[in-house]
């Protein structure tokens, strides 16, 4: 073959390959164009919610200062690790909350009310569609909060992260929301089953609050729950262990990491299962 055809015939093929992330990200990008317009359409609701989320931040930290006013360390985290954690937290909620919570919670209406059916027959894949159709631009703003009480923290703590650590923070950070992700979206399947599953998402969402206390502060069956099955303490644990020097094994890295790909796996599996039994709204 001719030097110049195989070349052209390598772009031709790597063109191809980046189609599909093209038309993806072009179709992502439309759906945040529409939450933008239907955000501004609500600006006070928009702002209310910003206001009720950084209040419930605030009493979250007043929390962990009149426990510290009792006991100088939880286990080995000293009272600036702790709020580091919970901004930690917060800020992996609050970026759920942006890009997930509406979708998951919104699945049982979508097959109460048959706009499954249309989701299905457009050709584009249906998950998704059904988990990034609307972002909730006030997780963004009230994350950038929870950016500004970490960094506190850190100099509290005569923290210098580097560059690699920072990173690395950033990608544990993704990792745990894909987990956080996955139990959720997983939840909200079970709507193909019982028709209305809010309650039970909402309830997981309530419970990502263990994820703010330190594993230290868990012993015996409550954590092996909370490490291994429904994987919360993980979530934001292993990233603020990595920033502090906290991280007594990389074995934590790779328990991390194993959990989300099994979290996102299993959630796979169980849409597609119900998306078998799925039979559309009007039959």
């Amino acid at each position: 073959m001719n030097p110049t055809t195989k070349s052209v015939s390598e772009k031709s093929a790597g063109a191809n390959a980046l189609a599909p992330l093209a038309r993806y990200l072009g179709l992502y990008a439309a759906l945040w164009k529409n939450s933008v317009t239907r955000e501004m359409g609500f600006k006070s609701n928009f702002l209310l919610w910003i206001v009720v989320e950084m209040l419930w931040f605030a009493l979250q930290l007043t929390f962990m200062a009149v426990i510290y006013s009792h006991t100088e360390r939880i286990g080995t985290w000293t009272k600036w690790e702790v709020v580091l954690l919970v901004g930690a937290a917060h800020f992996i909620q609050q970026i759920f909350t942006a890009l997930f919570l509406v979708n998951c919670t919104q699945l049982s209406e979508h097959i109460r009310t048959g706009k499954l059916d249309f989701m299905l027959l457009l050709p584009i894949n249906t998950r998704f569609l059904v988990s990034l159709r609307q972002v909730d631009l006030g997780g963004f703003i009230n994350a950038g909060s929870a950016v500004a009480v970490m960094v506190y923290a850190a100099r509290e703590l005569h923290l210098a992260p580097s560059a690699l650590q920072i990173a690395g923070f950033l990608a544990l950070c993704a990792i745990g929301l894909l987990i956080h992700y996955s139990l959720m979206f997983l939840l909200s399947a079970i709507s193909f089953w019982t028709v209305k599953a809010q309650g039970i998402v909402y309830g997981y969402y309530n419970l990502f609050n263990i994820a703010r206390m330190p594993d230290a502060a868990f012993h015996g069956l409550f954590k092996a729950v909370f490490t291994f099955v429904l994987p919360i303490l993980l979530v934001v644990n292993v990233p603020v262990k990595l920033l502090t020097n906290k991280l007594q094994s990389p074995l934590e890295l790779a328990l991390l990491l194993a959990m989300a790909l099994a979290c996102f796996t299993v959630s796979e599996l169980f849409w597609r299962l119900s998306l078998r039994r799925y039979t559309s709204a009007s039959s």
